[in-house]
C-alpha cells in the first residue's frame, strides 16, 4: 500500500479529487481537510468507500497516538466569540493543502513538487535565452539567408549558432529535456568561440554579455531550487538581451 495512489471525495460530491500519496492524505487529515469519513476508490472491490472503514488505511492517515494525547478539554470562559460551524471543505482547498500552499501544511510541502516546478520554469527560461540568441545571430545575416549565397552562408559561423539554438529551443518546446548535455555544451562552445573573437578584437562589452548569457543558459539547466534558477535565469537573459543589443545596432 506504500505507493498506492487515492482518489477521494465527500459524501455529498460526484467528482473525484487526486490521485493523492498516503503522504499528502496525512497531511489533509493534520489540516483537517480529511477525516475517516472521507470516501476513497477502493481498486480491489471497484467501490467508494471510507477511510474509516479500512483498518490498516486509518492507522497510518488516523494514528492511534494522535488520540492518546488528547486530554479532556477545560472549559474555560473566552472573550473571543467562537463557532461551532466549520466553514465546507473546497476542492480549492484540498488541492492546496495537498500541494503545501496553505498556513497549515506549509512546513510539509513536497519537495518533489517544488522541484518539479522548478525544473518547468527553467525549461521555458533556457528556451527564452536561446530564442533570445537566435534573433541576435540570425537577424544581422537575414539578407544574405534569404539571397541563398551560398559561399557566403559557408562564411558566416553565426549563422550555424543561431540554427543550433533555433533547433535546441524547438526540442526543448516539445518537452526534451535530455537535450541539456547539449544546451550546456553550446554555452561552453559559445563562451569559446564568440569570447575569443570579440577579444581579439577588442570588444569587451559583447564579451561580457556573452559570457553572462552562456554561464546563466549553463547554469539554468543544472538549478531545481527558487534561488539558484532566479539568479541563474536573471543573469542568462540579461547577458543575452546584451548580446542582441549590441548584434543588432
Amino acid at each position: 500500500m506504500a505507493t498506492q495512489e487515492f482518489y477521494i471525495r465527500t459524501a455529498s460530491e460526484t467528482e473525484a479529487h487526486g490521485p493523492f500519496t498516503q503522504e499528502q492524505l496525512s497531511s489533509l487529515a493534520e489540516a483537517g481537510k480529511v477525516d475517516p469519513q472521507t470516501l476513497y476508490y477502493e481498486a480491489t472491490n471497484e467501490q467508494w468507500v471510507s477511510i474509516g472503514s479500512n483498518p490498516e488505511l486509518r492507522a497510518i492517515i488516523f494514528p492511534e497516538k494522535r488520540r492518546l494525547t488528547v486530554k479532556p478539554k477545560d472549559r474555560i470562559a473566552t472573550l473571543n466569540p467562537g463557532s461551532d460551524a466549520s466553514p465546507p471543505i473546497t476542492v480549492t482547498d484540498m488541492l492546496a493543502a495537498a500541494e503545501g500552499r496553505t498556513s497549515d501544511t506549509r512546513d510539509k510541502r513536497d519537495k518533489t513538487y517544488v522541484m518539479e516546478r522548478a525544473a518547468r520554469i527553467g525549461r521555458y527560461a533556457c528556451m527564452l535565452m536561446l530564442l533570445i540568441s537566435v534573433v541576435a545571430l540570425i537577424t544581422p545575416s537575414i539578407d544574405i539567408i534569404s539571397s541563398f549565397e551560398t559561399e557566403q552562408i559557408l562564411l558566416t559561423p553565426y549563422i550555424y549558432l543561431g540554427v543550433v539554438d533555433l533547433v535546441l529551443s524547438l526540442l526543448l518546446l516539445l518537452g526534451m529535456v535530455t537535450v541539456y548535455p547539449f544546451i550546456r555544451f553550446r554555452a561552453m562552445l559559445a563562451i569559446g568561440f564568440l569570447g575569443l573573437m570579440f577579444w581579439t578584437q577588442g570588444e569587451l562589452v559583447p564579451l561580457a554579455a556573452v559570457a553572462a548569457g552562456s554561464l546563466g543558459l549553463y547554469l539554468t539547466t543544472i538549478f531545481v531550487s527558487y534561488a539558484g534558477l532566479g539568479l541563474s535565469v536573471g543573469l542568462g537573459v540579461a547577458g543575452m538581451l546584451g548580446f542582441a543589443y549590441y548584434m543588432l545596432t
